[in-house]
């Protein structure tokens, strides 16, 4: 995977083959943790299977040294896995984060078990091998790389050049805010002076890409009532108000026929100041359908991170299958939006279920809930950190590192950025166009894995090469 390491520096050059000689204890710790249906949901999988996961990152993180390891339970009832190392005096602390817990994986659409680890075509398949088991392992393998590298000097008994503190969040993908909630209560145990949030991914396989903008997300529950019970289609189909067509209405009127967004009050004309998404190449991403049209008035990139992106994720109706001729007396849909930064979410989950209570036709009864909601994130590119992990990734890839936006929310994102807000905060990943996450047949590229834990090893190296700054010099060491 490396023919580039002899342009590289010396050190690096050592990680990158210390990485190398740990890809299988990397893979045989990743076919472990997807082997854990760790769905936060009692109604999909076992509990257990959450707790069991979580219990696996805690003892690997102790064996790695990290003995100040525990479980943390979250207002949300599940478990964040977070774990402490004091480096040497005056250290930077660096925050690694990623999450255990998954997207359901029902067996319809998968090649493979996705709970089995399965090595097809160049990639490893398996539920959460790039979103974001995949991540929790890389983590670790950096960390044996480093020690490794720096237990090969007895002059240093240090086996971290810097401070770290790990968090393994467990309901991420639930979207219920059980993390975000633990920071703001706690938010000295997250202290930290560089972040790596390692939840996104490359925009192609090979090409190093740090995402420097978030979307922030809203998703609400919306349900329909215009009927005491069902009704014969033929007797009364005309004149009854059928609650499923109501419905069907309130959701058309969020977007318009080219696609955009088309909430009451939200701004949908951003667009997207840094490199484009060229379309031919988001087709292909997307796999999209010969005929098929990008929607949308703006670019693909104005489209994917600078505008409001609105999508119907269920709809509660009765199935094809064994349908009646019945008049439906309710129906209900779970609409999630998507905001770019500098858009409040409280503002926007007001906006969207207030458009759809103004939508509602033949004075149905309309009820909305917020199920769930995060903020919207755009990352300083101006900071030491960044810099050194842009050219840690270029080093590790053999190629120039690159910036880009990420459709999706990391919630846990922005809290840590109000809980910390001196903190350096970098976004980076597993993920590529192929990996599908959060659809049937994910999957990791090895090299990924492998590309992606030399460059954290080598940003770590460098990072405690720094020594004390100014900013850290009297920093007192975390207590708990």
């Amino acid at each position: 995977m490396h023919e580039h390491t002899s342009d590289i520096p010396e050190d690096s050059a050592t990680l990158t083959g210390a990485v190398a000689d740990l890809m299988p204890q990397a893979i045989s710790d990743l076919t472990e943790l997807v082997s854990y249906r760790s769905v936060q949901d009692p109604a999909v999988e076992d509990p257990e299977q959450c707790r069991l996961a979580a219990e696996w990152v805690r003892e690997r993180l102790v064996e790695l040294g990290l003995a100040d390891t525990a479980l943390v339970r979250t207002p949300d009832g599940s478990d964040a896995v977070i774990g402490h190392y004091e480096g040497p005096p005056g250290a930077q602390r660096v925050l690694l984060y990623a999450h255990y817990d998954v997207q359901p994986a029902p067996a319809e659409g998968w090649r493979t078990d996705p709970f089995t680890l399965t090595f097809a075509d160049g990639r490893y398949y398996g539920r959460g091998a790039a979103d974001c088991k995949g991540s929790v392992v890389s983590h670790l393998t950096a960390l044996r790389a480093l020690r490794a590298v720096r237990g090969a000097d007895p002059a240093d008994p240090d086996p971290y050049p810097v401070s770290l503190t790990v968090v393994i969040e467990g309901s991420e993908e639930q979207g219920t805010a059980g993390l975000e909630q633990y920071v703001a209560a706690h938010p000295e145990e997250f202290s930290a002076d560089v972040i790596l949030i390692q939840d996104t991914g490359n925009v192609k396989v090979g090409q190093p890409t740090l995402t420097t903008a978030l979307r922030g997300m809203v998703d609400v529950t919306v349900r329909v009532e215009s009927l005491a019970g069902q009704l014969h289609s033929g007797a009364f189909g005309g004149a009854a108000p059928d609650a499923l067509a109501a419905l069907i209405a309130m959701l058309a009127s969020l977007k318009d026929d080219r696609g955009n967004t088309t909430i009451d009050g939200l701004d949908a004309t951003g667009t997207w100041p840094g490199a484009p998404y060229d379309e031919a190449a988001f087709r292909a991403d997307a796999r999209m359908l010969e005929s098929a049209e990008v929607t949308g008035s703006g670019t693909v990139a104005d489209m994917l991170w600078a505008r409001p992106a609105v999508t119907v994720l269920g709809i509660d109706a009765p199935a094809v299958v064994g349908s009646v001729p019945a008049i439906q007396p309710s129906a209900a849909a779970r609409v999630s939006l998507r905001v770019p930064p500098g858009v409040d979410t409280d503002d926007a989950a007001e906006k969207l279920q207030a458009h759809l209570r103004r939508a509602a036709p033949w004075g149905v009864r309309v009820a909305t809930e917020l199920a769930g909601q995060g903020s919207a994130f755009g990352a300083r590119t101006d900071t030491e950190a960044f810099a050194l992990l842009k050219q840690a990734l270029t080093d590790a890839f053999g190629t120039p590192t690159i910036t880009s936006g990420q459709g999706g929310s990391i919630p846990l994102t922005a809290a840590l950025a109000s809980a910390q807000p001196d903190a350096s905060i970098v976004m980076l990943g597993l993920s590529d166009p192929a990996s599908q996450m959060h659809a049937a047949n994910e999957s990791v590229h090895p090299g990924e894995l492998e590309n992606m834990a030399a460059a954290v090893a080598m940003f770590l190296q460098r990072l405690g090469e720094r020594g004390i700054t100014a900013d850290t010099a009297g920093r007192v060491p975390r207590s708990r």
